[in-house]
């Protein structure tokens, strides 16, 4: 599922991607694949509020201006990177249960991380996709009406001088050297696929469809001293106890349990 440029880069194939993931009466219905653009997430938005159906998924070679979560800009060299978003419309999901998205597109990509390539991929919450510590995978989450258009950004085989923080990681770092990009783009979206279909299934419901279990078998965050930076600069510190079903990292503080929906935190030890 991919050429290879003269750098090493891998090319993904559109062509060879639909053929893989789109079937008759399947979840994907379109895998469209460009060299640029500038927020896959930012495309898929514009699109599904003109009627774009659940289950389209855009790759891009490269991102001019991708984002992460709290206004963060997503940076990697062309073709060092998996960045892609997908379309999702769980209506019948309550908007309260919506924020378990990004939660499970963490679970779909640690495991799948796991699967195809052997590196130990763990989730520090919410959502960043984690090697022994350092950041592997970002995910950004947004809604239009209806619609979730989901980005993933996973560094392949970006070296460590091409990575913008050094608190970062690649797979080709952590040993996964031959990674085939598009069999690990399949295999990330199967696992979406099969969470996603359980969860929105269940209605929701993250302990019923099993996700809540998986999400926190995975969180390297609990059992761990923490100290969050909760938004208006606030900030809470003690243990990470728990993620509880509404999907909320509750903090076991000196004054009593914190749960936290919206923050960034840090790994003390």
């Amino acid at each position: 599922m991919t050429s290879t440029e003269p750098a090493g880069r891998p090319v993904l194939r559109g062509d060879e991607l639909r053929d893989a993931l789109v079937i008759p009466g399947g979840f994907w219905r379109d895998v469209r694949v460009v060299a640029e653009t500038g927020s896959t997430n930012a495309d898929l938005l514009g699109e599904a509020s003109r009627g774009l159906e659940e289950g389209t998924v855009l790759v891009a070679g490269s991102q001019t201006a991708g984002r992460g979560r709290m206004g963060r800009q997503w940076v990697s060299p062309p073709g060092a990177a998996l960045t892609f978003s997908v379309l999702l419309r769980p209506a019948a999901v309550p908007q309260a249960s919506r924020g378990w998205v990004p939660l499970l597109a963490g679970v779909a990509v640690a495991l799948a991380v796991r699967e195809e390539t052997g590196v130990e991929a763990s989730l520090k919450w919410p959502n960043d996709v984690q090697v022994k510590g350092a950041k592997l995978a970002g995910i950004l989450a947004e809604q239009a009406g209806a619609a979730i258009v989901v980005g993933i950004g996973l560094n392949v085989s970006a070296s460590r001088d091409e990575l913008p923080v050094a608190s970062a990681t690649s797979l080709a770092i952590e040993g996964a050297q031959r990674v085939a990009a598009g069999r690990l783009l399949v295999g990330i979206l199967g696992e979406l696929r099969r969470w996603y279909l359980a969860w929105a299934g269940k209605l929701g419901d993250a302990a019923g469809s099993g996700l809540h279990a998986e999400y926190q078998r995975l969180c390297a965050t609990l059992g761990r001293e923490v100290r969050v930076t909760l938004p208006g600069d606030r900030t809470v510190a003690g243990v990470a106890s728990e993620v509880d079903r509404t999907g909320r990292l509750v903090v076991r503080s000196a004054a009593g349990p914190v749960p936290v929906s919206a923050g960034d935190v840090i790994h003390v030890r």
